[in-house]
């Protein structure tokens, strides 16, 4: 099976890096697209602004969202990304430090596949993602496009 793209939605500079290193280190994905802000995420699936001549086609095989996020929150993205046929199938994993039962609640409500907290350990953050990955990107049998 080749290896996946994943959209990864994260403003926090040490989280995206230990993320990055953590796909990157087992070699589990072709690229990793990271933005920092729920608006720079909804342009990039979407193929707006910045991000218009990309293929909308050739969707992610996986997106981690934040909910936090600058601008535009990561439950308002997950809703407009549940929204259109288009894009309505992409796993959407969030991966974040809120243990809130109100953002677990309402994540579930609007379509994630999944809500990990983010852990504070290093290496315990390190091997979350690289589990996450192993699972969505290798294990499960994602709906074709």
């Amino acid at each position: 099976m080749g290896k996946s793209d994943i959209l990864l939605v994260e403003d926090n500079p040490d989280d995206a890096e230990l993320t990055l290193h953590a796909f990157r280190k087992h070699d589990m994905v072709d690229d990793i697209i990271l933005v920092r802000d729920g608006e720079e995420a909804l342009d990039y699936i979407f193929g707006r602004g910045a991000y218009s001549e990309r293929d909308t086609e050739r969707n992610p095989s996986l997106i981690l969202l934040d909910l936090k996020l600058p601008k535009i929150d990561g439950l308002e993205v997950l809703k407009q990304i549940r929204g259109d046929d288009r894009t309505r199938r992409i796993p959407v994993v969030i991966l974040t430090t809120s243990d809130d039962e109100q953002d677990i609640m309402a994540g579930y409500n609007l379509g994630t596949n999944s809500f990990i907290r983010k852990p504070v350990d290093f290496d315990a953050f390190v091997s979350t993602v690289q589990q996450l990955g192993l699972y969505w990107l290798v294990t499960n049998t994602g709906a074709p496009h």
